[in-house]
């Protein structure tokens, strides 16, 4: 925080109340994280992280136009007004606009904004720097260039993240030749001009020549780091850069003295890193091979096995499927993306209600990244009023797919991909959901295309396996309406 003593008017009187902000926003972020780590106590949690932000933004415009002169408050004033009125009207636009399926693409450009921030305000800072910044010297100068590196790696790579999500940029991995030595030169090359920038940072041609150099390594590092990332792969990579937003924020604390902006960072940017860590491992993914943008992927698990088919497909009509769940004891469902993208939550639900109202046992298996985002299965059943003591991880239905009698493949395709267990695939050695061990298989698509990470699926050729084309939405308002007249509730 500000040294209030320090500036130009004796501001100590704000000191403490400014102290108290600044925790209680913390606390409250917090309590934030905390909150939005279970269902059932999310909302709270969201409602925490705003009244915090609230705190947290009172705060630091009290200071600021308590520190101007009498003469330039109501410039001030009208600035500080003006930049949160435009940065609000364009996320309220963006978060009453935007779908469930546009979550993934939209939170990885926030992420790439805080990056930009970051490698701004980190030149603002050399620039102009305040009184308590110019008294560090080296050290400062220091700050600025880490600040800059991190913010420009996260905004290029954010922005490129988003641009796969949204099927802009192929999803599989780009591998460009002798692609970890390029990275490695890169840190190297960054390395020595952090030195000399911190040598020469008094404004010199050549600190100048350093930091602008940096910068454009630090948003081609970003590019190149991202696009040797297959489709596969990119949640994590969210999350990762989720982390790096994080880390940058707190760099951009260092540089403005302002210390809640440093906790808030460091929460930001370690709780990115160990879901992305998490995420890996429920993968079957090396961190470090994500974290460096694919490192140590070799041609064949770079390669596309698209599109062929393997055999024979097998038709079902949405009668024939009524039958089969009225029939079975218990049945599961794995949503995906598609689910997403149909909008079939609702219907889902109305389904689900139903069968169990007959007696039947359905329950939910989600895979640690279906859809687009940690979570977006979960949010999107949340939405729909799905219970929340039907809707299971991963591990807790794999072990028991053998019991079940029919599996609604409702939108997935790669974590449900036997190719996971072949060597040389791009999904090879994912976990994923063992839905053909189920006695039947309903597999809800459009067409036959691949997923997401490009890898032709052989569950789709498999004998206890049908496919049921068409809208999932409408299909499963179809399943259900089938339901009611064959087994129609008695009064």
């Amino acid at each position: 925080m500000h040294n209030l003593e320090n500036l130009p008017l004796d501001l100590s009187a704000l000191n403490q109340p400014v102290t108290l902000a600044y925790i209680a926003a913390s606390i409250l972020f917090i309590l934030a994280c905390s909150g939005l780590s279970r269902h059932e106590s999310a909302v709270k949690g969201n409602i925490a992280g705003m009244v915090g932000m609230a705190f947290a933004c009172a705060a630091a415009i009290v200071l600021v136009l308590a520190g101007e002169p009498a003469h330039g408050v109501l410039v001030t004033a009208v600035l500080i007004a003006l930049a949160i009125g435009l940065g609000g009207a364009i996320g309220i636009y963006r978060a009453l606009h935007v779908e469930m399926t546009g979550m993934p693409q939209l939170i990885a450009i926030f992420n790439g904004l805080v990056g930009l921030a970051a490698v701004l305000v980190g030149y603002n800072s050399y620039l102009h720097p305040d009184v308590s910044s110019a008294s560090l010297g080296s050290f400062h100068y220091g700050e600025v260039f880490l600040s800059v590196f991190v913010g420009a790696v996260t905004f290029t790579g954010s922005i490129v993240a988003g641009l796969k999500l949204q099927g802009r940029i192929p999803g599989r991995p780009i591998l460009l030749p002798a692609r970890n030595w390029l990275n490695l030169v890169a840190l190297i090359v960054c390395l020595v001009l952090a030195v000399l920038f911190v040598e020469h940072g008094d404004f010199s041609l050549a600190a100048w020549a350093c930091l602008v150099l940096m910068t454009v390594i630090a948003l081609t590092l970003g590019i190149h780091l991202v696009i040797a990332i297959g489709g596969g792969d990119m949640p994590v990579v969210v999350s990762i850069m989720n982390s790096y937003s994080g880390w940058a924020s707190a760099f951009t604390g260092f540089l403005v003295d302002n210390d809640l902006l440093i906790i808030t960072g460091a929460i930001v940017g370690s709780s990115g890193a160990y879901l992305s860590y998490l995420m890996c491992e429920a993968m079957n993914r090396s961190f470090l091979n994500v974290l460096l943008g694919g490192f140590g992927t070799d041609a064949s698990t770079a390669h596309v096995h698209g599109g062929e088919e393997e055999g024979e497909i097998r038709e079902v009509d949405t009668s024939t499927v009524a039958d089969l769940l009225l029939g079975s004891k218990r049945v599961v469902i794995t949503p995906g993306y598609g689910m997403a993208v149909a909008q079939a939550q609702y219907p889902v639900a109305a389904l689900v209600e139903d069968l169990e109202a007959r007696g039947i046992t359905v329950t939910f298996g989600i895979h640690p990244v279906a859809g687009r985002l940690p979570g977006h299965m979960n949010v999107l059943l949340a939405e729909a009023k799905v219970p929340y003591d039907i809707v299971l991880e991963m591990d807790e239905v794999n072990d028991d797919f053998g019991e079940v009698d029919v599996v609604l493949v409702i939108g997935a395709n790669d974590t449900v991909n036997p190719a996971a267990g072949e060597p040389g695939s791009p999904i090879a050695g994912m976990p994923v959901l063992k839905v053909w061990d189920a006695k039947r298989v309903i597999v809800f698509k459009r067409s036959m295309a691949t997923g997401y990470a490009g890898v032709q699926n052989p569950l789709f050729f498999r004998e206890n396996t049908s496919m049921l084309f068409g809208d999932a939405k409408d299909s499963v308002e179809a399943i259900d309406r089938a339901v009611e007249t064959v087994a129609p509730l008695r009064g």
